[in-house]
């Protein structure tokens, strides 16, 4: 008996050296040092955070530099019998029987004569716009993955783009106004996804969703600054508008370049383990006890984990059929929430029919205010649903009302206004759920270029809004070509996030190798039988 009972200690024993000791992933070492994230630590998550407000004014401030004035007959024409009439079109009236409402300086469609040039002319410098977004988000989004890094990448970025809304203060014509818009769309292609994965990258698992909603509320507050801007500067010529929001963004990426640091999680998969450390002490601003322990835990990690990003970020996606199968199904979804969010604050315009010039304003602010409640709901759905079942939800709401604006009467602005706003506001939400999802689709190796190709998918709906709502301006029901055809998009996406798993709660990969370990022991786990739920599907 004796014996028997001392053999089953030495089992035991012998079967627990049988077994190697998990090695330390880069994971492990960063929720170890950085999950209980400081104040300090928070705030500098933050103020990256702020590069979206600055992003949301260059997105959006062709709604009032790009916008058709009001105009009014003269009261000579009315009595020479020149036809004039609020119900004619000033292209067909002879010069001199109508004038703008406003000073000709007040936008570029009035500066340059582009009212009577066709719509593709008048769309042009918003389509180029886009255009660029579309280029720079190819030609970069690799950048901050392996060469420049996150830090690197979102300041350059942020200088660019304000040089670049500077200098199209100053353009002599429509087309190097055109030419100046893509350079700055070309320059902001990164800012967003740098600035999201970055500070995302600086705190833990469990202020993740924080950081990611804060982001979200700084590009409402930079959405909702415009009209006050553009309404400040309502008298005064659309140049200065390019000019007050391009200058205290170069200011803003001086202030970065200084006071932030690099993300330790991307030094660590580069193999810059001593930047790792220096970056980490800076960070939170903790003892150089604590560094020395994050520093010993260094050594432990394994070489390999570390390095193994030397490759292409492109290269590695593209060896991997379920990384092209996330990455085809999350951008098809993203095109149709980016058509909406896009789409709808440039087309408000539509909505007026006759109001006063301050109706702009308002519209525009209506649809800001609503980032904020939507980046609010973003929050409670990121920390207590799926995020499955949330965009679905969000993009069938969205397109729901979208195809509401489109069957209301012209007549009745008010209820189409209404179901705009409410359009609008699930799909900003979507749109914060669907970043957030993406972040956790991928591991940090590839991370910053799946994020940025998911962006360029919502860029790229932005960019075909402009030529619906062209044509909606050019034929009767009008309202099908713009919001009818958003309305179908934006529902249609909802099919394709029903493909992809859920990563609500899970904690994020590092390289290829460590998602496809999670991917092969979550699939055996369902073959199991252990595991009937949130399978990777694709």
């Amino acid at each position: 008996m004796s014996i028997g009972n001392a053999s089953a200690p030495l089992l035991t024993r012998s079967s627990q050296e049988a077994e190697p000791a998990k090695e330390p992933s880069i994971d492990d070492v960063i929720e170890k040092y950085m999950g209980a994230t400081g104040v300090l630590q928070l705030l500098k998550a933050v103020l990256v955070a702020f590069a979206w407000a600055m992003d949301a004014q260059q997105v959006f401030i062709s709604a009032f530099t790009d916008a058709e004035p009001r105009w009014h007959c003269l009261a000579a024409s009315t009595t020479s019998g020149s036809g004039c009439s609020p119900t004619s079109s000033p292209c067909a009236l002879p010069p001199g029987s109508w004038a703008w409402d406003r000073a000709a300086g007040a936008s570029v469609v009035s500066e340059w004569a582009l009212g009577c040039a066709g719509p593709a002319l008048v769309s042009l410098p918003a389509s180029s716009f886009f255009a660029g977004c579309l280029v720079g988000g190819f030609l970069l989004a690799t950048l901050a993955d392996s060469l420049l890094g996150r830090k690197k990448m979102l300041v350059v970025s942020l200088a660019s783009m304000s040089v670049a809304g500077a200098l199209t203060a100053l353009a002599p014509n429509v087309w190097a106004y055109a030419a100046l818009r893509f350079a700055s769309g070309f320059s902001r292609s990164m800012v967003g996804t740098c600035a999201l994965v970055l500070s995302t990258e600086f705190v833990g698992k469990s202020c993740r969703g924080t950081v990611s909603v804060a982001s979200f509320l700084c590009f409402a507050l930079g959405f909702l600054s415009l009209p006050a801007i553009a309404y400040a500067l309502r008298d005064a010529s659309w140049r200065d508008v390019y000019l007050w929001t391009s200058l205290p963004c170069l200011c803003y990426s001086v202030l970065l370049h200084f006071l932030v640091q690099e993300s330790p999680r991307w030094l660590l998969v580069r193999g810059r383990k001593q930047d790792a450390v220096e970056a980490l002490r800076q960070l939170n601003g903790r003892s150089r006890t604590t560094a020395a322990g994050f520093s010993m835990a260094m050594v432990e990690l394994d070489d390999a984990a570390c390095a193994g990003t030397s490759r292409s970020a492109l290269q590695a996606m593209w060896e991997r059929p379920w990384a092209l199968r996330r990455l085809a199904a999350i951008m098809a979804a993203s095109f149709g929430v980016g058509m909406v969010y896009f789409g709808m604050p440039l087309n408000v315009g539509s909505l007026l029919d006759g109001g006063s010039d301050s109706d702009l304003y308002l519209s525009v602010a209506y649809n800001a205010l609503a980032e904020v409640p939507s980046a609010a709901l973003a929050w409670l759905l990121i920390g207590r649903a799926d995020r499955r079942s949330s965009v679905v939800v969000l993009v069938a709401a969205a397109g729901a009302c979208s195809l509401a604006c489109a069957a209301i009467p012209r007549g009745v602005a008010a209820a189409r206004m209404a179901v705009e706003v409410v359009s609008f506001f699930a799909a900003c939400a979507a749109l914060d759920v669907v970043l957030v999802y993406a972040t956790e689709l991928f591991p940090t190796s590839v991370r910053n270029l799946a994020v940025g190709l998911v962006r360029q998918a919502v860029v790229l709906g932005g960019a075909a809004a402009p030529m619906f709502i062209a044509l909606g301006r050019q034929h009767q029901r009008g309202s099908f070509w713009s919001f009818g055809v958003f309305g179908v998009a934006i529902g249609c996406s909802g099919l394709f996030v029903a493909c992809l798993p859920e990563t609500s709660g899970k904690s994020m990969s590092d390289t290829m190798d460590e998602e496809e370990d999670r991917n092969h022991a979550a699939a055996t786990a369902t073959t199991d039988g252990t595991n009937d739920s949130d399978n990777d599907i694709v």
